[in-house]
């Protein structure tokens, strides 16, 4: 199958953070010239003008722009739409299943990096290093030795996964190296495979009530969504630690604030937010008990060079009548034949 000139076109909200590694654009452009096809930046603030600047695209590159049903009832040429990462909750899947546009992600991007922060932001609560490092910059040196009295060594405690998926399951492993017990949550999880990592399956509640730290591997959809709320921080350990380097949509941030501010849980590592770029005002920034990193969980030298070049090779293989390795949406009808 042969297409004249397609058309690839990344789109982007001006005020949206930049896909990181900027300078990288090259690796993606390169890809797609090898099937002859023309890749366009196209910065867009509103559905109206993705629809305007997109016309003609045969496949959407994106990374947060969202992709909305109205946006894809108004693209008859668009083919595709790859997502820079392993989530895509920017996408309308069903609307872009009923206009036979094929959703792809990249499945196996970035699991060594999140599953290492992951570990870093763990690691970081449970010996209250960014803490003391404070302590220290503010002169008290016999105070925060006088605090380690309070730190559990972490071969005495267990880590509970919220979803065991290919990220959850490598968190585990890394985990047990430090003698950590691994319980999970995952209601689509095969147990076979949660064996194989030596994660023993429980629900949800009582993965809350056990776990010393919790770290969510848990994609953004409509179930999952403020999945932990107040009940659910109310059923922590109150010396339990959240750890999210997911989405933080599953977590519902004033319920968390609440339960920060209360006491309800001994402290968070976060590195994702329901708003990012997190506001000045947000009260996360002042706590003691939480360590924060800016959604860089996924950012390497080698994974960015990496997913770009997987986007590329992606959107590639569509244009050339194949199909992807990574469809969201197994049961789309696509425009073009496919092999």
């Amino acid at each position: 199958m042969s297409l004249k000139r397609p058309k690839v076109m990344r789109v982007e909200k001006r005020n949206q953070i930049p896909l990181p590694f900027a300078n990288l654009e090259e690796i993606e452009a390169k890809e797609l010239a090898k099937v002859n096809a023309d890749m366009i930046e196209v910065p867009c603030d509103t559905e109206d003008e993705i629809i305007a600047e997109a016309k003609d695209a045969d496949v959407l590159l994106v990374v947060s722009a969202q992709i909305t049903r109205q946006v894809l009832e108004s693209l008859p040429k668009l083919k595709a739409v790859v997502r820079y990462g392993i989530g895509y909750d920017t996408i309308d899947v069903e609307a872009a299943t009923n206009n036979r546009v094929l959703v792809v992600n990249i499945l196996d991007f970035c699991l060594d990096e999140v599953s290492d922060h992951a570990i870093a932001l763990l690691l970081t609560c449970a010996h209250q290093t960014a803490w003391m490092w404070q302590g220290i910059q503010q002169g008290h040196w016999s105070q925060v030795q006088a605090n380690l009295a309070k730190v559990k060594p972490l071969y005495e405690q267990t880590l509970g996964l919220i979803g065991c998926g290919n990220i959850g399951r490598l968190t585990a492993k890394k985990a047990q190296a430090f003698k950590l017990t691994t319980i999970g949550y995952d209601p689509y999880i095969d147990k076979a495979k949660a064996e194989d990592s030596n994660i023993t399956l429980v629900n949800l509640p009582d993965l809350l009530k056990v776990s010393d730290y919790i770290s969510i591997h848990t994609p953004l959809t409509k179930e999952t969504r403020h999945l932990i709320g107040e009940r659910e921080l109310r059923q922590m350990k109150p010396t339990a630690y959240l750890i999210n380097a997911a989405r933080g949509a599953v977590v519902d941030e004033a319920a968390l604030i609440k339960a920060l501010q209360g006491r309800y849980i001994a402290g968070v590592g976060l590195d994702v937010f329901e708003k990012e770029p997190i506001k000045s005002d947000n009260p996360l920034l002042k706590m003691k008990n939480v360590v924060l990193t800016p959604h860089v969980a996924g950012h390497s030298s080698s994974s960015m060079q990496r997913l770009r070049l997987l986007v590329a090779q992606q959107a590639a293989a569509v244009l050339t009548g194949k199909w992807p390795h990574n469809l969201v949406n197994r049961t789309v009808n696509p425009k073009i034949t496919l092999g």
